[in-house]
């Protein structure tokens, strides 16, 4: 893969923005008659103007720059904390920044203005969302709520945000990674759920018997009840949670003990299979043929609505 750079502006983000005012002796040398007032000639400093900046709906995907401190990041999401709209911003190594929704940034070499999303829901043929749920047109996104959905990783909450985007927008949830269910307890004792604060979490493999049935049952005794629902689909990988129709299979094939899922399930598929960027392109691969809902199997489709209930429920 070929190396991103994030200077993409240049070190000085304001360069030609505003001519300085102690050029006036450079100007008048350059056109003034004699006795009279020197004018400077169109296109010299005192003639460029700083650019102005435009608003920018700040959408999932779009790459900006914060001018203050050079970051340059694709937008997660945008939530509201502390009685202001903010916007998360995640780098090309997948770590993760906040910056206060507003002036200060650059799209493409220009300087905006990020304003909060208007939701434009995907529908169906019958005015419906990819989750099944009426289309809002219009809509703005709603303030974050306090409860969170978690997800065990990357994929799963992309699959999630393809399919219930929407709603989730609608509904002020904000969908959080957890990078293995084997953080879980740490992160409830961070977190420190309430009843009017709770979390959904959905894992991978949650099957009686399983190591992740294990650590999950170990995280609920160390908090409150009523203040944790965990749910989980039977699959190794979210990746079989789509139906196999939409990549080709009749159904997912077993991969043999010792070799890695993904690795094997590209192979099978005959995709290319040799490194994490041919699986990074086969999981995009997978998730553009998703159009809604019923591109999904019910095990997942079921946790994912309860823990929707869940965390939007009243304490």
């Amino acid at each position: 893969m070929c190396a991103v750079s994030y200077d993409r502006y240049g070190s000085d983000v304001l360069a030609g923005g505003s001519g300085g005012v102690g050029g006036g002796s450079a100007a008048g040398a350059a056109g003034g008659s004699a006795g009279g007032p020197a004018r400077a000639p169109r296109g010299s400093e005192h003639h460029r103007r700083r650019p102005e900046s435009t608003p920018r709906a700040a959408q999932t995907g779009l790459v900006v720059e914060d001018v203050e401190t050079g970051w340059v990041g694709a937008v997660v999401r945008v939530e509201k904390s502390g009685g202001m709209h903010v916007v998360v911003l995640e780098d090309r190594r997948g770590r993760t920044r906040t910056f206060p929704l507003g002036p200060g940034f650059w799209v493409d070499g220009a300087p905006v203005v990020l304003v909060p999303p208007v939701l434009r829901p995907a529908k169906t043929s019958n005015g419906r969302t990819a989750s099944g749920s009426r289309a809002v047109v219009g809509a703005r996104a709603q303030v974050a709520r306090g409860s969170r959905i978690w997800v065990e990783g990357k994929h799963d909450a992309e699959l999630v945000e393809k399919v219930w985007g929407d709603d989730l927008r609608v509904e002020g949830v904000v969908v959080e990674m957890l990078d293995g269910v084997d953080n879980l307890a740490e992160r409830l004792a961070e977190f420190g759920p309430t009843p009017e604060r709770r979390v959904g979490v959905l894992v991978d493999h949650l099957v009686p018997g399983s190591k992740e049935r294990r650590l999950a049952d170990d995280a609920l005794r160390t908090v409150p009840r009523g203040t944790v629902l965990v749910l989980g689909h039977p699959y190794v990988d979210v990746w079989q949670a789509v139906k196999p129709a939409r990549v080709g299979l009749q159904r997912w094939p077993q991969i043999e003990r010792g070799t890695e899922w993904k690795h094997g399930i590209l192979r099978e598929l005959g995709w290319p299979c040799e490194s994490q960027a041919d699986v990074a392109r086969a999981w995009q691969r997978i998730l553009r043929s998703v159009r809604s809902f019923a591109d999904l199997e019910p095990s997942l489709l079921g946790r994912v609505e309860e823990l929707i209930d869940y965390v939007t429920a009243p304490a």
